[in-house]
């Protein structure tokens, strides 16, 4: 025991309206929501946390303060694992889902804490690899008309941007013309990717991911549904691109089947779903130990996501690249002091870790009470 323990528990759901209507190819999505936690602990160290819950926010806050909070409190807080271990049999099923997600932002406080505690930040704890600076791609170029994507690959690219993210989706022939477009505005010396938010079938992925692969894309995200485990496989084996997927898997045995069938070039786990830190690591890890590169994400989350996903990619062993959201949200542009990971930010196509204790950043309170759901 260190003699500290978890006195507090406090979640708060958020949601925040977007400036602009973010578009994919399963929808639009006009606003954001997420859970944010604060864990205080008896001695007054205050770590934060984060869960995805892109709709129904207050619910996963019910979930934490009812089935998780009171396994905690009392607790040693640098018993993570312990901890994590207590939440996830609050439960029974199979690993994933809500409860993961919310597991996620209590694992992230805990982890702020001990850094926090220490006088280090989190990639610090975890080993670190040395990196001050992580690589960084704009995410991502919407699935809107030509006008606008025009706009937004220009705004990417003055903005110092060496890789961009583009968004496809249905149908086939006007995502092709799309990536050619796009291939045409970056020119040859910007690294381009895409993201279809698995809006195809294997047979209509193959037709895509030759197309890009032809116009020097770098990697297909997602271009089929997640659990389609045999579909992955093939597309792995008859495409020459490298395929990436990950945001949609919760827990490292889940992302291990996709590491070891070899059919992932580029894994994509998001710390606030994936369980937190000490899950994330996990996952990490493996790709480091099946030599697949990494590359959190962040997407549609705030900016105690982006914190901890810089922590993360700073000690990844086999880290690619960092992805970079280009969008307007209250929730992660204006939330912490100092803002973090922001395309404003970016020097040599790279954005700074973190340096402070923990995750390096201290929450607004006041954006905090004006986006807290009632």
């Amino acid at each position: 025991m260190t003699g500290r323990s978890i006195a507090r528990i406090e979640s708060h759901p958020l949601r925040a309206t977007l400036e602009k209507t973010q578009r994919t190819s399963q929808g639009d999505y006009p606003a954001i929501e997420l859970v944010v936690v604060e864990v205080t602990t008896s001695d007054g160290i205050t770590g934060y946390g984060e869960a995805l819950a892109r709709r129904g926010a207050a619910g996963y806050a019910r979930l934490i303060d009812d089935a998780l909070s009171p396994r905690l409190i009392g607790k040693d807080p640098a018993d993570r694992r312990a901890l994590w271990k207590s939440m996830r049999h609050a439960l029974s099923g199979r690993p994933g889902g809500q409860l993961v997600e919310a597991i996620s932002a209590i694992d992230i406080a805990l982890w702020d804490i001990a850094g926090k505690a220490a006088g280090e930040p989190i990639h610090k704890l975890l080993g670190g690899m040395g990196r001050l600076r992580v690589p960084a791609y704009a995410s991502s170029i919407n699935w809107l008309d030509d006008a606008t994507v025009e706009a937004e690959v220009a705004a990417a690219v003055t903005a110092g941007f060496r890789e961009i993210k583009v968004k496809l989706g249905h149908p086939l022939k006007d995502a092709i013309a799309r990536a050619k477009f796009i291939r045409k505005l970056a020119g040859d010396d910007i690294a381009l990717y895409v993201d279809a938010n698995w809006a195809y079938d294997v047979d209509d992925a193959m037709i895509v991911g030759r197309a890009l692969a032809d116009l020097g894309y770098g990697f297909f995200e997602e271009p089929i549904a997640p659990h389609d485990r045999a579909g992955y496989a093939r597309l792995a084996q008859h495409l020459p691109i490298r395929l990436a997927a990950g945001e949609s898997d919760y827990v490292a045995s889940e992302a291990l089947m996709m590491l070891q069938d070899r059919s992932l070039g580029l894994i994509q786990p998001d710390v606030t779903r994936s369980g937190g830190i000490t899950e994330t690591w996990r996952i990490a890890e493996l790709a480091a130990s099946f030599n697949t590169a990494y590359a959190p994400h962040v997407g549609w989350s705030g900016a105690i996501c982006v914190a901890a996903s810089l922590q993360l990619a700073a000690a990844a062993e086999s880290l690619r690249t960092f992805e970079c959201m280009v969008y307007a949200n209250p929730l992660r542009d204006s939330f912490t002091t100092p803002v973090v990971g922001e395309g404003h930010q970016l020097v040599d196509g790279m954005l700074d870790v973190p340096q402070g204790p923990g995750l390096g950043i201290e929450i607004d309170r006041e954006m905090l009470a004006r986006h807290r759901i009632a």
